[in-house]
């Protein structure tokens, strides 16, 4: 499924397909997160990550519905090489410490939905952000960019950062949100919604200091293609995974 702004959410299609297609296309990683799991109160979805882990020889990284060690056992049993917390790893955060003492810091994503708070700065007169749960649902009241210091003293590998402002509408990456985050923490940070044109991945790199760019809708909706993306950015000096 993919929507805009975490709402209007439509089909995008067979997960294991659409893996399958990007991988081919030249995706370096695939994440595949289950987006109803914690709203519903059920576990990911196993099946459907078993059967996409089968169709892909890139990393794959499966979110959602992670609640304890024993569900991200089964996460990683059912084929993914990462597992992304959210939610629960705000309502526990000894889990991504559980996590990483298992399966090592480098299988533990952090992912923080944050959304700008209007009118409102941090002591550093810039932007200040909040972290959501449940799918964009809810309000934590918790800074993001606190919590990812948190996220990264617990154990976590990485951060995958979501702008709530921007999914799903190609309008650019908030450069403003990752470049908090960036500077924030030491462990890399993906950069996710409102990835559209050339430009919008270029400025997210240089302006937003993101080690990656995760994008959904301009792929699944073949909007671009995904090696032509990458050449372009190769041919503005931005270091890309080869060949593609």
């Amino acid at each position: 499924m993919k929507g805009v702004q975490f709402q209007q959410l439509r089909d995008a299609g067979d997960p294991a397909e659409l893996a399958a297609a990007h991988s081919e296309a030249g995706a370096d990683e695939v994440v595949l997160l289950d987006i109803s799991a914690t709203h519903e109160a059920r576990a990911t979805l196993c099946d459907t990550v078993r059967r996409t882990a089968r169709e892909l020889f890139i990393p794959f990284t499966v979110g959602g519905g992670i609640r304890s060690l024993q569900e991200a056992m089964a996460v990683f049993d059912a084929g993914a090489d990462k597992i992304s917390v959210n939610s629960a790893a705000l309502a526990n955060p000894s889990l991504i410490t559980q996590i990483a003492g298992r399966y090592g810091s480098q299988a533990v994503i952090v992912a923080i939905d944050a959304k700008r708070i209007k009118l409102n700065l941090n002591t550093d007169g810039g932007a200040r952000f909040e972290a959501y749960v449940s799918g964009g649902r809810r309000p934590t009241g918790r800074d993001a960019v606190a919590w990812a210091r948190e996220a990264e003293d617990r154990g976590a590998g990485e951060v995958l950062l979501t702008s709530m402002d921007r999914d799903g509408t190609g309008a650019g990456f908030d450069c403003d949100l990752t470049l908090a985050v960036s500077q924030a923490v030491r462990i890399p940070v993906i950069a996710s919604g409102g990835g559209g044109d050339t430009q919008s991945f270029v400025d997210v790199f240089h302006r937003g200091g993101a080690d990656a760019a995760l994008a959904a809708s301009i792929f699944h909706f073949g909007l671009r293609h995904l090696a032509d993306l990458k050449r372009e950015l190769q041919s503005v000096g931005i270091p890309m995974r080869w060949p593609c």
